[in-house]
């Protein structure tokens, strides 16, 4: 195994820039002018272009202690690109921002570069500029993606109609379950040094650390011509992400509990953490699946879709938001998911 280490401080930052970006390459016709000059310029041919950005930072919204830098280069993009799946729009570039302490070397930053890259191959985007500097601990992470969409054809939270039906893409609370085992290991690992055990949960674990943008559902619905009526995506729970539709769009909610989708793995390791399935997917983050509303008209066209989920319809604002539990109670719904402001 090569153990070789570069400092960084070795090739100043221009150089740095140079040797990150010597084999970035360019996909997208509406990518102009990339990396290299003192801004990027891009051209949606009369489309309207979609913009959204995030802030990645160590010891909030990720742990080198079990996150490797490859796959945190590929959640940094795909998070950001999630968000304009989210407004029904395609994306087309990302600017990536890195700020890094002198712990960090040349080879660890390479390894972060190839998980960057490994996603806008993925997704089809361009990386066309950013910075990089200097922090005085630890790793922060800035990046904002771009995407295009016909025009008007974009989707908000706030334009869902009473009758819709609401629906989740793939499954829930995942993530949640696999930050659960990497956080306990964690903790074993430092009281005792014992090697960490994830007992094969290979699906959760992989949730967390290397999930997926629904790309798929965005290119069905074109497909299929469908617009939904709202969407956002699901980053800090159903409940959260749920609240945030029916608040914005003036409306009340109820969802099946039976209807939610949990992966069968994950269902099974949250009975053996004696942890509720249920509240799993209501309350855990970072799924990044798509929530979303449609009219009820467009039932035919979704229900052959197995990535698509009916969980529920929504109702007038008067009725509030409310789930309606296998055992036939209803609770109102609340926002219990993950605050990284307190």
């Amino acid at each position: 195994m090569d153990n070789q280490r570069t400092e960084i401080s070795t090739l100043g930052e221009f150089g740095l820039i140079d040797h990150l970006t010597k084999n970035n390459e360019t996909r997208n016709a509406s990518t102009v002018l990339s990396i290299g000059d003192d801004a990027a310029v891009i051209d949606h041919f009369g489309k309207q272009t979609v913009i959204s950005s995030d802030m990645l930072v160590e010891g909030i919204h990720f742990d080198l202690m079990y996150t490797p830098m490859k796959h945190l280069g590929y959640k940094s993009v795909m998070v950001n690109i999630s968000d304009v799946y989210a407004m029904n729009a395609t994306p087309t570039q990302i600017t990536l921002n890195v700020a890094f302490s002198n712990r960090f070397s040349l080879e660890a930053l390479d390894e972060f570069y190839e998980g960057v890259y490994a996603a806008c191959e993925r997704y089809n985007v361009d990386l066309i500029g950013g910075d990089t500097t200097s922090s005085q601990k630890g790793f922060v992470i800035s990046v904002t993606a771009f995407g295009e969409v016909s025009p008007d054809k974009f989707v908000k939270r706030s334009t869902a109609n009473k009758g819709d039906l609401l629906c989740v893409s793939g499954f829930l609370g995942g993530a949640f379950l696999g930050l659960t085992i990497l956080e306990r290991e964690k903790r074993i690992f430092a009281e005792t040094g014992s090697q960490p055990d994830l007992e094969d949960q290979a699906y959760i674990v992989g949730r967390l650390l290397k999930p997926e943008a629904r790309k798929d559902i965005i290119e069905f619905f074109a497909e299929q011509n469908i617009v939904p009526t709202a969407m956002i995506d699901v980053s800090d729970g159903l409940s959260s992400e749920t609240l945030h539709i029916c608040k914005q769009s003036n409306l009340g909610c109820i969802i099946h509990e039976e209807k939610i989708p949990v992966n069968e793995e994950a269902r099974q390791f949250a009975y053996k953490l004696e942890l509720d399935p249920t509240a799993c997917a209501l309350s855990g983050g970072e799924d990044y699946e798509l929530l979303f509303t449609i009219a009820q008209a467009d039932y035919e066209a979704i229900k052959g879709n197995d990535q698509i989920s009916v969980i529920g319809y929504m109702t007038d604002p008067a009725e509030g938001t409310q789930i309606l539990t296998r055992g036939g109670n209803r609770h109102a719904l609340v926002a219990q998911g993950w605050n990284h402001m307190e």
